[in-house]
């Protein structure tokens, strides 16, 4: 580094003049990577314990127990929102986000099978789970076998009964998944996973703060949590529909002896033990305790208020783009998330209108179209989005590029 000193002043103005070049998070223009909460106390709440524990690290338990002891809690609400009874133990752990939690997940159930005598794991999982249960299984030599999707966009059951074998580790469904909005039909997975003595993972990263708070309205959702026998694991982040900064999510397990197995322990050091429950060694205790805070201060009450809003308007857009000829909502999504199929539009060529208009419309490979994922955020902005589609629909050229990124 060769590198002279820069006044705060320039560093500052600096930054200010990248961050303006990227969306700016706050306008409700991006669907998804990012969830305003669109409330200024909830942000205000979130710098205030930013600023308290910025320096904080949640590495070691014992030298700042109390921090642990925030850790657990987060852990033990979560836990309480999807119904792990108190009856069972408090097993679980504070993770970066939904990838760390998944690939612990999968790491504890590659030390199951293994203990079982399997040695070539496979990882059961639909084709629209998310790539962490790929990159899991590059990461600790698993096999990933993807279930089809029936015409719902939902894990064929028939078909992950074909596939299951005894090397099959653990089974995934998703509530709900990311490229559809489409909820799985978690009880069938659980308990073809029962018959067959092996894991079912319910992937919760998206849903977990939004369904709880469905059900609260009155909505009729299917069971897909710890009510479910044969549920041995759910993964939910906080950094998403529980609107605290990144990265917080948690994996939790039905059984305390599982989340030994993804926690790391050695002693042939100078320094004495050491032990992590995931990845990461030094961690930011932050959003840790952003994600206390949040859940504190909301209460179901807020949430619920919140997922109120988010439903509203997603109702109204689903109408709106209903009324649409030539633009088919993909499935049957359960959340906020819009997957847009067409036979007869360029959708990726709509996607470019509204981007012109300012609106950064995700797109789908399959089906091809456009993914919206709304936040609470968008509810002011659905009229101008409405108008916003129908302009693009009305006046769009074809796409420039067939590219398809996560975003």
């Amino acid at each position: 580094m060769n590198q002279a000193p820069v006044s705060r002043e320039a560093v500052l103005s600096e930054l200010e003049r990248r961050r303006s070049l990227d969306p700016d998070i706050h306008a409700g223009r991006l669907f998804g990577l990012v969830y305003p909460s669109g409330r200024e106390d909830v942000e205000e709440l979130i710098r205030e314990v930013y600023e308290s524990f910025l320096f904080h690290n949640a590495l070691n338990p014992l030298r700042f127990p109390e921090l642990n002891a925030i850790e657990r809690e987060v852990i033990q609400m979560t836990a309480d929102l999807l119904h792990r009874t108190p009856t069972e133990r408090h097993a679980g752990s504070v993770t970066s986000g939904g990838t760390e939690s998944i690939l612990m997940s999968m790491l504890v159930n590659r030390a199951r099978a293994q203990a079982r005598g399997i040695t070539a794991p496979e990882i059961l999982a639909p084709a629209s789970a998310h790539p962490a249960y790929a990159k899991a299984g590059h990461y600790f030599g698993m096999k990933l076998v993807q279930i089809p999707l029936d015409e719902h966009f939902r894990a064929d059951v028939a078909a992950a009964r074909e596939l299951v074998n005894p090397n099959t580790a653990v089974i995934v469904a998703n509530a709900y998944s990311y490229p559809h909005g489409a909820m799985d039909p978690v009880e069938e997975l659980a308990a073809l996973a029962a018959e067959n003595g092996i894991a079912c993972h319910v992937d919760a990263c998206i849903g977990g703060f939004v369904l709880p708070f469905m059900e609260e309205l009155g909505i009729e959702i299917p069971l897909w949590d710890f009510r479910v026998p044969g549920v041995t694991e759910i993964s939910v982040d906080i950094h998403k529909y529980g609107f605290a900064p990144k990265g917080s999510s948690v994996i939790l397990h039905r059984d305390d002896d599982w989340a030994w197995l993804q926690t790391y322990f050695y002693s042939e050091w100078g320094s004495g033990l050491y032990a992590t429950p995931a990845i990461a060694g030094a961690r930011a205790a932050a959003p840790v305790v952003a994600s206390w805070a949040i859940i504190k201060y909301l209460g179901i009450e807020g949430f619920t208020e919140i997922t109120a809003t988010l439903v509203e308007a997603t109702n109204r857009l689903r109408s709106a783009i209903d009324a649409i000829d030539g633009i088919d909502v993909v499935g049957e999504p359960i959340g906020p998330l819009l997957a847009l199929s067409s036979s007869t539009l360029d959708l990726f060529g709509v996607g470019d209108a509204l981007e012109a208009r300012g609106w950064h419309a995700n797109r789908n490979s399959d089906p091809k179209g456009l993914h919206l994922m709304l936040s609470p955020v968008h509810a002011p902005l659905i009229d101008e989005l409405i108008a916003d589609i129908r302009g693009a629909v009305a006046n769009h050229q074809a796409s420039t590029s067939d590219e398809v990124r996560y975003s």
